[in-house]
């Protein structure tokens, strides 16, 4: 949702005190606040694994391969640069919503001390409006206006590229990336704007209409994003094609959920999302409660622990979509903290639907290459190499 007020310059956005309110399902947000609240944690991490990875994408033909940095197997953020000459920043490929933004120059929020902030003043293709925007995340809230820019990803240029400035921000402090680059469809866009891969598309930088996304645990580098087509080497075997419920999300029908060939979720069917932003994999409290009962789990505080000596008995959680069986074993959705000792990757859902619906985040990604087809509306997956 977008206000349309009469901001005389991006000045006047510190002094304006009632904007609208946006409310939208990023449970995400959430997820990583948590998953990274140790801070010193954090900051010796990203000390001790610094960017290593080339910064700069590999072009082949028409396909463009983009270097995701893994942190913490929490989430993955690649470099985008903005403006002329270009401002880098570290932002999140977010297939779960459809904004990119950034902390603008103006940020004073302590949230925003830490980030890459962009200057519109050194820019010369900087372009401003007067349309401002906020979004309430479940852990907080950012606040800003909508402006125009050329955006790089890697070799990818989008001219005139719509995206989000923030000046306000309260729920991000201690985040390691400076923003979001959303890669859903253009009508979840809450600023308005057109999609960055949409304008990609629309300006022929792209030749097919497909990202696709290949994550790995590796923490000093491999886990990719590519766009305008896919490589072959990054998973085994046929791709398996998934039809969208509807175009407008990437939101497909999932038969059940099983362990040891019982179904234990998603009994007659469900709907799954599956979004890069998201860490964990989420479903139904009451669910998510019946399989942690399974799986014989200890909670403490947010998460739910097993001892590690368990993990390789424990059995894999076996997803069924579109009649294709999908296994993610349990060391896969079972991570050490930073003490060494274990916890599941299920969380439950903060939200309620009407349908029971499934979260499949990077738990479920890092074993699956994923595609997503903006031009057919379908997911496809494969064993990820």
């Amino acid at each position: 949702m977008v206000t349309h007020l009469g901001v005389q310059s991006c000045h006047d956005l510190l002094k304006l005190e009632l904007l609208a309110t946006v409310q939208i399902p990023l449970r995400r947000v959430k997820t990583m606040r948590k998953a990274l609240s140790e801070k010193n944690m954090l900051n010796s991490f990203l000390k001790e694994h610094a960017y290593r990875v080339s910064p700069i994408s590999s072009r082949s033909s028409n396909l463009t391969i983009h270097p995701l940095r893994n942190i913490m197997n929490m989430l993955y953020v690649g470099n985008i640069t903005i403006g002329t000459p270009p401002q880098e920043f570290q932002v999140v490929f977010d297939t779960g919503s459809s904004d990119l933004w950034v902390p603008s120059i103006f940020c004073n929020s302590p949230a925003c001390y830490t980030y890459a902030i962009f200057n519109h003043l050194k820019s010369s293709t900087f372009r401003p409006t007067r349309r401002i925007f906020t979004i309430k995340y479940s852990s907080g809230w950012i606040k800003g206006a909508v402006a125009y820019d050329t955006v790089w990803i890697g070799d990818l240029v989008s001219i005139d590229q719509a995206f989000g400035l923030s000046v306000l921000a309260d729920g991000f402090e201690g985040m390691p990336f400076d923003g979001i680059l959303g890669l859903n469809y253009p009508n979840i866009s809450v600023s308005g704007a057109i999609p960055i891969f949409d304008n990609l598309k629309n300006q022929g930088a792209i030749s097919e209409p497909v990202f696709a996304f290949y994550l790995n645990k590796n923490k000093r580098g491999g886990s990719v994003v590519m766009f305008g087509g896919v490589d072959h080497r990054y998973y085994k075997g046929e791709l398996n094609w998934v039809p969208l419920i509807q175009a407008g999300d990437w939101r497909v029908h999932m038969d059940s959920i099983s362990m040891k060939k019982k179904v234990i979720a998603c009994s007659g069917g469900c709907e799954a999302l599956l979004y890069t932003g998201t860490s964990l994999i989420q479903g139904p409290s009451s669910l998510v409660d019946d399989i942690h009962k399974l799986i014989g789990t200890t909670p403490q505080g947010s998460k739910h622990y097993v001892s590690c000596l368990t993990i390789n008995t424990l059995p894999s959680i076996v997803f069924t979509i579109n009649s294709i069986n999908y296994p993610v074993p349990a060391r896969a959705y079972i991570l050490k903290d930073s003490r060494g000792e274990c916890y599941t990757t299920l969380k439950a859902n903060s939200w309620s639907p009407s349908t029971e619906t499934w979260i499949l985040g990077d738990v479920f990604l890092r074993r699956y290459f994923s595609v997503f087809d903006r031009g057919n509306d379908r997911i496809g997956l494969a064993q990820a190499v």
